[in-house]
């Protein structure tokens, strides 16, 4: 680590200067609604970047999508002969535009409440004021790239993982990839749950309720399996929830069709092949007479699992808080899934969550603490200048 806390110090200085400026940046973003399926949306809020960057003359490239908003890489120093140090931060929300009114976002005291103002639009504000401030203090020795995906609330299925393998191959070479998700309290993800979700269908037979002998009513086939895998949890943690069963469009009648989703989650491979056998032997081991059962992987994303190249990281980073006067972070893990998950298993120094703080993330009342932004720039502008 380089001994540069008098330069951190003239870092800072310049973020808190610029943090205005950058919450009127987030606030501009998070009013551009874009849900993973409004491609129009997640472009546009890719172009407001772009524009800013190309302002600066940094460089932009984009991993353009059909289907997905287009993935973009800025990057700062692009011939700096140093190791890249590499931000991200995912542009698409969850909820349906209109669903905030109009406009979308608002400030109340200390808080911006909004679609995406903590996951994750405040870490692409902050890591647009970490680099800004960057440059401005002279930081010239490596490569500052910030990685915007467009699909991760959909574990990148609508683009078939198209813009995972992007941000994994731009960051092939990096000494560190923070990954801007919601910081909580001083901690730092450095392990996460897999997801899986697959979707059942079964098949009965139709019957008047009267004879229902003569039908194979699917929805009881259905219950059967989604308690089976409802109770697939153990303590090492691996998790199964089902949504509602879907079924039964007539009354007086034997259902002969309906579905479920099974949200599994896993904190290694190996729960993960248990969860699948589970499934497998349930659609081959129909209980009820006359019924069938099929089923298919909706999306999946692998857990983060532990390493110590990660661990080697977030050490690294908290010698450079001690030394700049920052609050340490200690490791916890998270159920939720993140891109960084792919990263860790590409063999990436990965930390997860050093973004902004704030709290409701996928609710209507998401919101994030507007001092956090320049917090958040600060904790990852001294990793990308220090390390």
């Amino acid at each position: 680590m380089k001994d540069k806390a008098n330069i951190c110090e003239k870092l800072f200085e310049t973020i808190d200067a610029l943090q205005d400026t950058y919450l009127d940046l987030l606030e501009d973003i998070c009013n551009i609604e874009s849900p993973t399926d409004c491609k129009a949306g997640v472009d546009e809020v890719g172009r407001y970047c772009i524009e800013l960057a190309e302002k600066k003359g940094w460089r932009v490239e984009i991993c353009p999508q059909s289907v997905s908003g287009d993935a973009v890489c800025i990057t700062l120093n692009p011939g700096a002969l140093g190791a890249p140090v590499v931000f991200s931060a995912h542009m698409d929300t969850v909820h349906p535009v209109g669903s905030f009114g109009t406009p979308a976002v608002r400030r109340e005291g200390d808080k911006m409440i909004g679609p995406g103002t903590l996951d994750c639009k405040g870490g692409i504000a902050a890591a647009l004021l970490a680099m800004d401030a960057l440059e401005r203090c002279g930081c010239k020795d490596r490569p500052v790239l910030l990685l915007l995906q467009s699909d991760e609330e959909k574990g990148s299925a609508p683009s078939q993982k198209a813009t995972v393998r992007y941000m994994c191959e731009k960051s092939a070479n990096a000494a560190a990839f923070l990954n801007l998700e919601g910081i909580r309290d001083c901690t730092v993800v450095v392990t996460r749950k897999g997801i899986s979700r697959i979707k059942l269908t079964f098949k009965g037979k139709a019957a008047h309720s009267a004879i229902c002998y003569n039908g194979a009513n699917a929805i009881a086939e259905a219950a059967h399996a989604l308690l089976a895998l409802e109770g697939m949890k153990d303590a090492d943690g691996l998790t199964c929830n089902c949504s509602m069963i879907k079924g039964g469009k007539t009354p007086n009648t034997v259902p002969d069709l309906c579905e479920f989703v099974a949200d599994i989650r896993f904190a290694n491979k190996a729960q993960k092949e248990k969860a699948y056998a589970t499934v497998a032997a349930l659609a081959a081991s129909p209980v009820t007479e006359g019924c069938q059962c099929t089923y298919e992987e909706i999306s999946y994303r692998p857990p983060m699992e532990y390493a110590e190249r990660n661990m080697a990281l977030l050490s690294r980073m908290n010698d450079i808080y001690r030394a700049n006067g920052l609050p340490l972070l200690a490791p916890r893990n998270a159920k939720g899934g993140s891109d960084a998950a792919y990263v860790t298993e590409y063999g990436i120094p990965c930390v997860d969550s050093v973004g902004v703080k704030g709290d409701a993330e996928h609710t209507l009342g998401e919101y994030v603490f507007m001092t956090s932004v320049a917090e958040a720039a600060k904790r990852i502008a001294a990793v990308a200048y220090c390390l």
